[in-house]
């Protein structure tokens, strides 16, 4: 059964930017071309989500993406049909270009993409010591706790906007879930995500072109965020940490990511620990963050 998600969501965007160094602007000098897009929200549904689910689990997961088994990680999360949200554009079914959703990794222990996942998350917590202490401790069998896994993923051009719904209608299912007495009651969310750094363009360097003195802070590279709600849930966690991919190809394959930019950027994987107690708040304010601008 198919429950009711938000109605549609009439939203007018800017047309997707080309690679072009003058994308924006046209002969005419027009620059407020606009599309208007229909978003809507629904349950995931395993007759029509799988492989686009599949598509953004290997976007979400990058270059490391290839070390799990993609296809019984969409289907353990289309198998919770009552938890978790996809947007699409195109009727119920279409391609997501959205989703969020949450697993409970003491739940799911058992399951091998969940025993692949969770000893790649405790082993790349060892580039931040709290991190890595407070992972191993409540992913420990023998701690009784219940950690809620978060994977949210959206295709390249999608609105932030389509976040806050997604989370508060999680909110909104857990609790339910909680009435009928299933098991998720988490003492901890932990949201997996990307981030990348910005590197000099090896292209730049071959022709000679102008370079961009490298945002930095005591020597170290600014980190910028995929999903710049992430900015505002880690105000709210108990601790949060990058770390280099396991496949991590170098700078050297950075102008391979460098669409609608100057610089090369080099992805890194994020996580962001929140206790059970503070999500709500985290989650109103990235509702207050993202809202529309009137």
């Amino acid at each position: 059964m198919t429950k009711r998600k938000q109605p549609k969501d009439n939203e007018v965007l800017p047309d997707a930017p080309s690679n072009h160094a003058d994308a924006g602007s046209d002969d005419s000098g027009n620059d407020d071309d606009t599309v208007n897009v229909d978003f809507e929200w629904f349950d995931p549904q395993p007759e029509h989500d799988f492989h686009g689910l599949k598509t953004l689990l290997r976007q979400l997961l990058d270059v490391d993406a290839q070390l799990f088994d993609l296809s019984a990680l969409a289907d353990l999360i289309l198998s919770q049909q009552l938890l978790g949200s996809t947007v699409k554009v195109e009727g119920n079914e279409s391609d997501p270009y959205a989703f969020l959703t949450v697993l409970n990794l003491h739940e799911h222990r058992e399951k091998q993409v969940i025993k692949d996942l969770t000893k790649y998350l405790v082993q790349k917590s060892s580039t931040n010591s709290t991190l890595s202490d407070i992972l191993q401790t409540i992913l420990s069998l023998d701690s009784g706790l219940e950690i809620g896994l978060i994977l949210t993923e959206r295709v390249i051009n999608i609105p932030p906007e389509v976040v806050p719904p997604m989370y508060t209608m999680l909110l909104e299912e857990i609790q339910w879930a909680l009435e009928e007495k299933e098991p998720y009651k988490f003492s901890h969310y932990l949201i997996v995500s990307r981030a990348y750094t910005e590197v000099v363009s090896t292209l730049d360097q071959e022709d000679n072109r102008p370079q961009k003195k490298n945002k930095s802070h005591k020597g170290e590279k600014e980190l910028f965020y995929f999903h710049p709600e992430d900015e505002i849930l880690q105000r709210h966690a108990l601790v949060f940490g990058n770390f280099e991919y396991t496949n991590d190809e170098g700078e050297g394959k950075a102008d391979s990511k460098r669409a609608f930019q100057e610089e090369g950027i080099r992805p890194q994987g994020h996580m962001i620990l929140i206790e059970g107690p503070k999500f709500e708040g985290a989650v109103r304010a990235v509702g207050e963050f993202l809202s529309p601008r009137s």
